[in-house]
């Protein structure tokens, strides 16, 4: 089996290296391309990678390039998970937002346009090219905003599916509270990508019992805490709503703390070059405790599963993953990108039946749909003018005159990654 990753000079690979070592059984890779352009990061991050298979006695071979065609030839699957413009395009989608008064966020609001601009059409020059390379390689798409990415990959009839580790984070942190193996732990996961609910968590599976308002009864504080959310608000609700959730229940709240500290672009920026250095040390075999800081939690897990299950060899039967709707919530068009609950095989995800939606969120997801597809429009098809409608139709924007600025600033900020400005 060959597995290619592109991005895979980034900080985050010794994370998903480790994971295909500890989990060789569930995928038993013989050959791990990690493919990047940057070349001074990638022998850093790949002379790591294979330690790390040594150290674990993998015997799988770890190969590094920079070229595309050559790492993605004769591949079972390609992991996406890319940043165009670097740290230094973040540092820009979390700041000139924050100026106008709106969250300043890489996958929320006005950056997280400026970042979908910049990532769809070379996420598609990949995938077409792995296409013509190896039509049969499945592409798992790690690379945000995953929602309107794996979107336009699967409007171009490829064989893809988004992945997230927001739903993973929190089956690990309700089974510990419970005290239960994560694998006993089955969510109700419900919503589109960075926008989701729980709400229910059950035991056993997917008719298992339904132990939520246990959950909140006993830890409702501390899950309130790790939201950041008010304990009420969650008692209100019923449901745990992902951390992103934030972004739109306390907009203003958020805006204010975001302007009195540093970005978390330059705190990762930071974090990456102690990272690297780390990594330059050839007595260094195993991912470093500084990386559970950088983001990704139980990352390698899920793509682990994800990809064995979709290889044929393996993975959990029922995964969170972002697949097309095709009906599954009724209120969004078939061909809205969602995340939920899906069964997944060698013929893709097909997405579990899904309890009736309460329309407090239903009408969220709803409009955050249309912009995910006046988004896509634009990073399509550029012009000023789908610019400013995906900006307008924003849940977190929604006044003409923000975007009519915004509009201007992310053009101004990403002029030298759109073709058509």
């Amino acid at each position: 089996m060959k597995l290619t990753v592109v991005g895979g000079g980034s900080t985050y690979t010794p994370e998903l290296v480790d994971g295909f070592a500890r989990l060789r059984d569930t995928l038993p890779i013989e050959e791990l391309v990690l493919m990047d352009p940057a070349q001074d990061r990638l022998e850093l991050v790949g002379g790591l990678a294979r330690r790390i298979f040594t150290r674990q006695d993998h015997t799988g071979r770890i190969t590094t390039t920079d070229n595309l065609d050559e790492a993605v030839d004769g591949a079972d699957a390609v992991l996406l998970q890319l940043r165009v413009g670097g740290q230094a395009a973040r540092q820009q989608d979390e700041t000139w937002p924050l100026e106008c008064g709106c969250v300043g966020q890489e996958t929320t609001g006005a950056g997280g346009l400026a970042k979908a601009l910049r990532t769809v059409p070379v996420v598609l020059d990949i995938a077409d090219r792995v296409r013509r390379t190896n039509p049969h390689a499945w592409i798992i798409d790690f690379t945000n905003p995953v929602g309107i990415v794996t979107r336009a990959l699967l409007r171009a009839g490829h064989k893809a599916v988004g992945l997230c580790n927001v739903a993973i984070g929190l089956q690990r942190k309700f089974a510990a509270l419970l005290s239960v193996a994560p694998c006993e732990i089955h969510l109700d996961h419900v919503g589109l990508n960075h926008l989701t609910w729980e709400t229910a968590v059950r035991l056993g599976g997917p008719e298992g019992e339904d132990v939520l308002p246990q959950l909140l009864g006993e830890h409702g504080d501390r899950i309130a805490a790790d939201l950041r959310l008010p304990r009420p608000l969650l008692d209100t609700l019923g449901v745990v709503p992902s951390y992103y959730l934030r972004y739109y229940y306390a907009h203003d709240e958020v805006v204010r703390e975001l302007r009195t500290k540093p970005s978390r672009a330059a705190e990762v920026a930071a974090m990456e070059r102690e990272l690297l250095a780390l990594y330059a040390d050839p007595a260094l075999d195993e991912k470093p405790e500084l990386l559970a800081g950088r983001g990704g939690a139980f990352y390698s897990e899920a793509a682990v599963d994800l990809a064995a299950a979709l290889l044929g060899g393996g993975g959990t039967p029922y995964q969170v993953v972002n697949t097309y709707n095709r009906g599954t919530l009724p209120f969004l068009p078939d061909d809205a990108v969602i995340e939920v609950q899906a069964a997944v095989g060698a013929k893709g995800a097909t997405p579990l039946p899904v309890h009736p939606v309460d329309p407090l969120y239903a009408g969220l997801m709803a409009d955050v749909t249309a912009y995910e597809h006046l988004a896509l429009e634009a990073a399509l098809n550029g012009g000023r003018d789908r610019v400013f409608r995906a900006l307008l139709s924003h849940p977190l924007i929604g006044q003409y005159a923000y975007a009519e600025t915004l509009t201007d600033r992310l053009i101004a900020h990403n002029r030298e990654h759109l073709a058509w400005a």
